[in-house]
């Protein structure tokens, strides 16, 4: 039993019914609006006057509903007043494809609000009052109340009391229903529609979409990097006492590596952040040869064999080739037995390839113990290039070499 009265002694509740009662408060001022059609039309039956009345004021406060400033109100409102999950409108592209009929919830929203909040604040002022009123001792032996010929004149003092905590207790399950009805409407109304739920789900898939590719770009350039820097510090440390000019080409191709991979956290980071930044933009074809230098200068030797116009490749083909060659030869400095590393591009008119090929030791993957890694390359890269309806292979290339090679569908500009 006071699982039932529980509800009732929530401040939830009455907060839920203030909220409704304001919106009756609120529609106050467009009451004289509303009359003018009436008092232009004195020779109507009061009946037919008060209905024309009401009438122009559902229209006059449907109107409003209509304004998108006043949708996000009333959803802020019920996410406070009411406690109901509504997620923020979405943007007004999405608003103006959706039908006719999910536009119409707004103003039907504010419909059932007003109304509710007419009919509940009349009946619990009704309620309140004879609450106070009805206890004799309070008001005189001939206290009671009187709506439209009826009334309550209880002739004892204990009934007096009884009805009196009656009124109260109705009053506040009044509160309760009022409230209760707002949240059930809450969401069906001022939450998300269908075409709004699409729009939803779209901008989420592209966000995730934008964080999986900020992800494989930060992998990629990072990955690399710390690859060429360990190696090439090995060989500074190693010709140091030797050789100290190549020690000190070393070391500068660490520092133009490693300044290289801090732009390239810089505008992922801005990107995250949703920041205008100041660093170079991602990386394309236009520095394949600055990569391919990195690599040189840690002690591998390169083979690139270029051919097509590459000046004409833009765009996410660009930035996807770049960072293929980038994680393909990353995996071969990592895992590679030493030897020549093959890099082969191909621009034609219809598709980019490309492959990298190079020498593994025993088992096929020597030097994995000496450089681990979080296995994300291979699979990063497969999204990539299917993301770009593209095609891509690695394995085992006879005995002892290993290849990477993708197909990337493209249509250079003329």
């Amino acid at each position: 039993m006071t699982r039932g009265f529980r509800p009732l002694l929530r401040g939830s509740t009455y907060a839920g019914a203030l909220f409704a009662y304001c919106g009756a408060l609120v529609s106050l001022p467009l009451l004289p609006f509303a009359a003018l059609p009436a008092l232009a039309w004195p020779s109507a039956p009061e009946g037919v006057r008060i209905v024309l009345t009401v009438l122009v004021w559902a229209g006059l406060i449907g109107v409003i509903g209509l304004a998108r400033t006043t949708r996000r109100v009333l959803i802020a409102c019920a996410r406070r007043m009411l406690g109901v999950p509504l997620p923020d409108p979405v943007a007004e592209s999405a608003r103006s494809t959706a039908p006719g009929a999910d536009r119409l919830r707004t103003p039907l929203w504010l419909l059932a609000h007003v109304a509710l909040g007419w009919a509940g604040a009349q009946s619990a002022v009704l309620l309140v009052c004879a609450g106070l009123l009805l206890p004799g001792g309070w008001a005189g032996a001939e206290a009671g109340v009187s709506v439209r010929g009826w009334s309550l004149r209880p002739e004892h003092g204990w009934q007096s009391w009884a009805a009196a905590l009656g009124c109260l207790l109705l009053a506040a399950v009044l509160c309760l229903a009022v409230t209760g009805a707002l949240r059930r409407l809450a969401p069906r109304l001022l939450g998300p529609s269908s075409a709004e739920r699409l729009a939803l789900a779209a901008e989420r898939e592209r966000a995730l979409a934008e964080r999986n590719r900020l992800a494989h770009e930060l992998h990629d350039s990072i990955g690399h990097t710390l690859t060429a820097a360990t190696i090439q510090a090995a060989v500074a440390g190693e010709v140091l006492g030797a050789d100290p000019e190549a020690a000190r080409a070393a070391l500068r191709s660490i520092e133009e590596s490693t300044r290289a991979a801090l732009e390239d956290l810089d505008y992922v980071l801005g990107m995250l952040r949703e920041e205008q930044t100041g660093t170079a933009p991602p990386r394309s074809l236009a520095d394949l040869p600055e990569l391919l230098d990195r690599l040189r200068h840690a002690g591998a030797v390169v083979e690139p064999v270029l051919s097509g116009d590459f000046t004409r490749v833009r765009g996410t083909a660009a930035r996807a080739v770049y960072r293929i060659l980038q994680e393909g030869l990353t995996n071969a400095l990592r895992h590679g037995a030493g030897g020549p590393i093959r890099v082969t591009v191909t621009a034609t008119p219809d598709a980019l390839r490309l492959s990298v090929v190079n020498r593994t030791g025993p088992g096929g993957d020597s030097a994995t113990t000496a450089f681990p890694t979080s296995g994300h390359g291979l699979p990063g890269l497969t999204e990539r290039v299917r993301l770009l309806h593209g095609e891509i292979t690695a394995g085992p290339d006879g005995p002892d070499h290993w290849r990477l090679t993708a197909r990337l569908p493209v249509r250079l500009p003329a």
